[in-house]
């Protein structure tokens, strides 16, 4: 199969989760021929969820790619998954992708995380194309739909089709600018005279386009206002024009389980979309010359491509997938990885239909595809001919949003859990474990609850180590408000040499975690055993008298105390310093302290309102606010126990549009009523 980059469109698909993707992807593959059959997501047949968890969750979690051939064009098709906590597999798709299509229900209404996908692929320059799905269920909202696009993208939005609506579903549709009608059978659109009642909103709908191609063509805008009107060549041309600008957002509409409406969208890819060779250059370094230069997109250039993705099956070994931006990669070749400074050889590449891989000679600019068994290549990282040496920007990742808890559930299983996160880290760079030095505690961070819960489910398919996930402890500390002493007295017989120490101790409140101070005269304690009482003293800080929290913010002065000449030791001492802590502790007025973090919110306007009121339910304080560019930033201090789960709180009061960061700012004093139930809870 002899393809050039004129003949390739990298196509994402994209939108939120149960919006019909999946079953939109499907669909493409069954009418390119590329399958026999529709395969449905709930029966978990479909090629794009082909893994286990996705099967049981009826719902994508990876971005899987699949490619068609429709009109003598190669359509890269990457269905990517829609759920939050899935951004990080987004990311990946759209860096190999030149344009996406974003799949909405007919609800009049634009769906949750539509937006934040849209806005990305505006930011990113992407052209896009809106599918409304769903069309053949009962109150589907075409127009009501389409008015609640405009008014959001505004001087955007240009809808190509009209659809036939009977009975309430829609049975064809009209494409405004060829003036043509269709109707849906089961060998596919069938011409038919263009319905009367329709024709004026065609003729409205063809001027409206018309206008819009002007707009992003000065040539065709005077020739638009010398005759009035364009050809239909010139009218497709604009809107191309604008499409490949991000100037217009083609509409169109249809219904993908029924497989309705599909046809036209392949039509629409081919004669809109832009081709692979006619993105604008990408940058990247080139590290010899130190300078950024342009990557066009070229098949007789010198080869440079990206991994945007690395799958690693327990079976089959380590999979990159890559995508091509400049040359030819061939089996056989010897590539540099800018990234590690080492050279790998391509063994085999292969296409990619879901699961399936089909095994080529090579790749052309522009193209998609994988190559195994490379050692030290990863998510990320270029490859570039032997000889030249440039680095493509890396693909942004979002920082983990949660934390909770991890542990092993057989003990001793520790090792074989973090072997099998290393591992699956090598596929998915938006989770991390850890130890926390302040709880002890092994903590699992991610994008979300069904993130974290699907890692889980992933280690133990694949490692067979069974793991339990559970809120993570919070550091609290505990600390005193006033001074106070105490003595404490170790002695002991036992026959023979016996044990005594005695010591006398002023605690009072200080401000770095723990000062220790002597002020014994006349030998009281002898100079050799108050190292011990010190040491004695600062094993007692990790448990409070409260809570058995660690102690912080404490000033313990020896100040008078006893010894034996024979009994005394350092562990008489030291045991002797033990109970003089907590005796003092007791009568120092012990307080309970808590975390507070610096909560750092980006949220549009609209929502604005609602996230400030949730952070003072939250004992937050606001301390600043400040708008930039549609979007107001919250700076705000907030108790960490009240924001745990605040990524998944804030998507739902944004609708999952709110970003937010924390860092850690200082200790406060819990308050007393909450303090009390932090304090019974510990001891139950």
């Amino acid at each position: 199969m002899s393809i050039t980059a004129k003949e390739i469109r990298d196509i994402a698909v994209i939108g939120h989760s149960g919006e019909g993707k999946t079953t939109l992807c499907e669909a493409m593959l069954f009418n390119c021929g590329a399958t026999d059959r529709m395969g449905k997501v709930e029966d978990g047949t479909t090629v794009m969820d082909f893994d286990e968890l996705e099967k049981s969750k009826k719902f994508s979690i990876y971005t899987s790619v699949a490619y068609v051939m429709w009109k003598g064009v190669k359509i890269n098709v990457l269905d990517l998954p829609g759920f939050y906590d899935f951004e990080g597999e987004r990311h990946e798709g759209l860096a190999a992708c030149g344009a996406a299509i974003l799949v909405i229900g007919a609800n009049a209404t634009i769906p949750i995380g539509a937006e934040s996908v849209v806005d990305y692929c505006l930011r990113l320059g992407k052209p896009l194309i809106i599918f409304i799905n769903g069309m053949d269920k009962a109150n589907a909202d075409y127009a009501g739909t389409v008015n609640a696009l405009k008014e959001k993208y505004a001087g955007k939005l240009a809808p190509i089709q009209l659809p036939i609506i009977t009975d309430g579903k829609m049975t064809g549709y009209v494409n405004a600018i060829q003036e043509r009608a269709y109707k849906f059978s089961t060998q596919g659109p069938q011409e038919i005279p263009v319905p009367e009642q329709l024709s004026k909103q065609m003729y409205d709908m063809q001027s409206a386009l018309m206008e819009t191609a002007a707009e992003n063509d000065e040539l065709l805008l005077d020739k638009y206002f010398e005759d009035g009107a364009l050809s239909k060549a010139d009218t497709v041309h604009g809107i191309r024009k604008g499409i490949a600008t991000g100037n217009v957002i083609p509409v169109m509409a249809g219904s993908a389980y029924q497989n309705r409406g599909v046809i036209n969208l392949l039509d629409e890819i081919v004669r809109y979309m832009p081709a692979a060779s006619e993105r604008s250059s990408t940058l990247a370094n080139d590290l010899i010359a130190d300078e950024v230069v342009g990557i066009n997109c070229e098949e007789d250039a010198p080869f440079a491509a990206q991994v945007f993705k690395t799958v690693n099956d327990p079976y089959s070994g380590k999979m990159n997938y890559i995508k091509v931006f400049r040359g030819r990669l061939r089996a056989g070749m010897t590539v540099y990885n800018s990234n590690t400074d080492t050279e790998e050889r391509i063994g085999q590449i292969f296409l990619l239909r879901g699961k399936k891989t089909e095994q080529v000679a090579e790749l052309c600019a522009g193209d998609i595809g994988a190559v195994n068994k490379l050692t030290d290549t990863d998510t990320n990282h270029t490859l570039c001919e032997a000889g030249t040496s440039i680095q493509f920007d890396p693909i942004r990742f979002p920082r983990p949003a949660l934390s909770l808890a991890v542990r092993t559930s057989v003990r001793g299983d520790e090792e074989k859990m973090f072997a099998g996160f290393n591992k699956m880290r090598e596929e998915d760079y938006t989770f991390s474990i850890g130890k926390r030095a302040d709880t002890g505690e092994f903590v699992l961070s991610g994008q979300g609850e069904v993130h974290l819960e699907m890692l889980a489910k992933k280690l133990k398919a694949r490692y067979g180590v069974d793991i339990i996930l559970s809120e993570p402890k919070i550091p609290y500390r505990e600390t005193i408000r006033a001074v106070a002493e105490a003595e404490g007295k170790h002695k002991k017989q036992s026959g023979g040499h016996g044990q005594y120490g005695h010591c006398k101790v002023r605690f009072e409140p200080c401000e770095n975690e723990f000062e220790f101070g002597d002020e014994v005269v006349g030998g009281a304690v002898p100079r050799q055993y108050i190292p011990a009482v010190e040491k004695g003293l600062r094993e007692c800080l990790g448990k409070g008298v409260l809570a058995g929290y660690p102690v912080t913010g404490v000033r313990a002065v020896l100040y008078d105390g006893t010894y034996h000449d024979v009994d005394s030791s350092e562990m008489a001492f030291k045991a002797a310093a033990a109970i003089a802590f907590k005796e003092g502790l007791k009568n120092a007025k012990p307080v309970l302290l808590e975390p507070v973090m610096k909560l750092k919110v980006a949220v549009a306007g609209e929502y604005l309102g609602g996230v400030m009121g949730d952070i003072s339910k939250r004992r937050g304080r606001i301390s600043d606010s400040s708008a930039e560019g549609g979007v107001t930033v919250v700076i705000a201090e907030v108790p960490l126990s009240e924001i745990t789960k605040y990524s998944t709180d804030l998507r739902g009061l944004t609708r999952g549009q709110g970003k937010f960061s924390t860092e850690f700012l200082r200790y406060e004093e819990v308050p007393p009523q909450l303090a009390e139930k932090i304090i019974a809870a510990s001891k139950q």
